[in-house]
């Protein structure tokens, strides 16, 4: 599920032709310098890739255009070097459909006191030009991140990187195809959404395919690549002696290796990018699938419980963003609290299928009873959760719009081990308390399936929700339940009357 190359990020720069060639040489000489710092530092998760200095309307939407449709370009950086007059911006910012970064920078780090003229106040006026483009960005309304400060400091960079990775989580939503083998489960409300104005506004295509059409390929699987698979199992993972070779349930470990065959082989062959599953509907498969979703999910793949597309489509874009970082993200549900002695706490997990980039150590395959699906017991991996600070993220469809729900946690070790709960866990405590929180997500209407995440923080996250111009309600240290509240009301007037009103958003 990685890209084969390594994703854009265009570097536009503004200027105007009252500068003369002279002027205009020196702005494309300083804005290379800029783009050679920033590609330098060795933090970024993008190229930023040189584009010629723009003068006039006609080149402006031209790269816009060429923009959109090359499919190696994140987005792009616009950084206003001299002044620009920005009403030769506005078609070409009204044609982009890709992410942008407003950088508010100078090529020169202090001033030069006793040298300073004009000249050089003519050269280096971005304080005066990207003001102009802030003003023409908001008139038309046109989303974008901005961050000020030079490009040599190390936290202005992290915040381009930030930003780079919500940008592949936007295009990842862009393209991806969704697989659902069979419906959500009966009687939820939360796991169900509107699939067409999902397509509409983030590009996924969520569609559904029968169990047994993914039957078909599991019981297809060739026995040399089951065996190669089993035997990958037993140089990664701590095997339970009884699924080893010559184990008295081994041939269950083979189903699962079959199970994983047969899925990745449906989900390469049709350009699937994230799936779900339900264990009321499993059709004539003989485990409900853990270890291969498990894998698959460390692989790079979106993955829902209970036909929940829509956290399946939130898991493969979060993936995206954390890629190459080497910190993981999972599928999560809460399950139940720890309210004392000792600080609160919360325990997620779900049946089996929680990501083992999440874990501490080796994780161990096993194989237990599970009292719901009316299959064979299912093999799984069974770990704890590594910890360290995390967020975790919900997305709900509120009818008349789509919504995030994050929460800042911090994941710890459990209190005690777990000797008797055979599946994977992450125990946390949430910001600012498990009763604020807890209070604040139901709230918001938050859903139970989440995406934990080490890989990306919350700004991240921000940024990509203003990418796909989706509402983000953020529970973190400082947040007070008035506030939120507060907020909660705001937000649905605000987005009442934004919906009937024309423009961008």
């Amino acid at each position: 599920m990685s890209t084969p190359t390594r994703p854009q990020v265009w570097f536009l720069t503004g200027s105007q032709h009252l500068y003369g060639p002279e002027t205009l040489e020196q702005v494309a000489g300083q804005s290379r310098e800029i783009q050679q710092l920033l590609n330098g530092s060795g933090a970024l998760s993008a190229e930023i890739v040189e584009k010629p200095v723009l003068t006039d309307a006609g080149a402006i939407r031209q790269v816009m255009l060429d923009a959109n449709s090359d499919p190696a370009c994140l987005g792009v950086i616009a950084w206003m070097h001299t002044f620009s007059p920005a009403k030769m911006w506005i078609t070409g910012l009204d044609s982009l459909r890709k992410p942008m970064l407003h950088l508010h920078t100078q090529l020169n780090v202090s001033l030069p006191w006793e040298s300073i003229d004009m000249d050089f106040m003519n050269l280096n006026q971005a304080a005066h030009g990207d003001r102009e483009f802030g003003y023409v960005q908001t008139r038309i309304g046109v989303a974008r991140k901005t961050v000020a400060g030079h490009a040599s400091d190390p936290a202005l960079v992290v915040r381009i990187d930030g930003w780079m990775r919500a940008a592949a989580g936007f295009a990842r939503w862009r393209d991806l195809k969704v697989a659902r083998f069979g419906d959500n489960m009966r009687n939820v409300a939360v796991t169900e959404g509107d699939k067409v104005d999902a397509e509409l506004r983030f590009g996924m295509s969520v569609n559904t395919w029968g169990v047994n059409d993914l039957v078909e390929w599991v019981d297809a699987a060739s026995d040399a690549d089951v065996d190669a698979l089993v035997a990958e199992y037993a140089d990664t993972y701590r095997l339970a002696p009884e699924l080893a070779v010559g184990g008295e349930r081994h041939e269950s470990l083979r189903y699962g290796a079959r199970i994983e065959v047969g899925l990745r082989g449906f989900l390469v062959d049709g350009g699937f990018g994230a799936f779900t599953s339900n264990f009321e509907d499993l059709g004539g498969l003989r485990q409900l699938p853990g270890l291969a979703v498990q894998r698959l999910m460390a692989d790079g793949y979106g993955f829902g419980g209970e036909g929940d597309w829509k956290t399946s489509a939130l898991l493969a874009a979060v993936k995206a963003m954390g890629a190459g970082t080497g910190k993981g993200t999972s599928f999560m549900e809460d399950y139940t609290y720890h309210f004392g002695p000792g600080e609160p706490k919360i325990l997620g997990a779900h049946m089996l299928e929680v990501c083992p980039s999440i874990a501490a150590g080796t994780p161990s395959v096993e194989i237990h009873p599970l009292g719901i699906g009316g299959r064979e017991d299912p093999v799984r991996m069974v770990f704890d959760a590594e910890p360290g600070p995390a967020v975790v993220i919900g997305m709900a469809d509120l009818g008349d719009r789509f919504r995030f729900v994050a929460n800042e946690i911090e994941v710890v070790a459990p209190d005690e081990p777990l000797p008797q709960l055979p599946v994977a866990r992450a125990v946390w405590k949430p910001a600012p308390s498990l009763s604020t929180s807890a209070e604040l997500w139901l709230s918001a209407g938050g859903p139970h399936h989440t995406v934990l995440t080490k890989a990306v923080g919350a700004e991240v996250l921000a940024d990509f929700a203003e990418m796909v111009r989706t509402e983000l309600l953020l529970i973190d240290a400082g947040t007070t339940t008035g506030a939120f509240l507060d907020r909660l009301r705001w937000n649905q007037a605000y987005y009442k009357l934004a919906s009937g009103l024309p423009g961008r958003g």
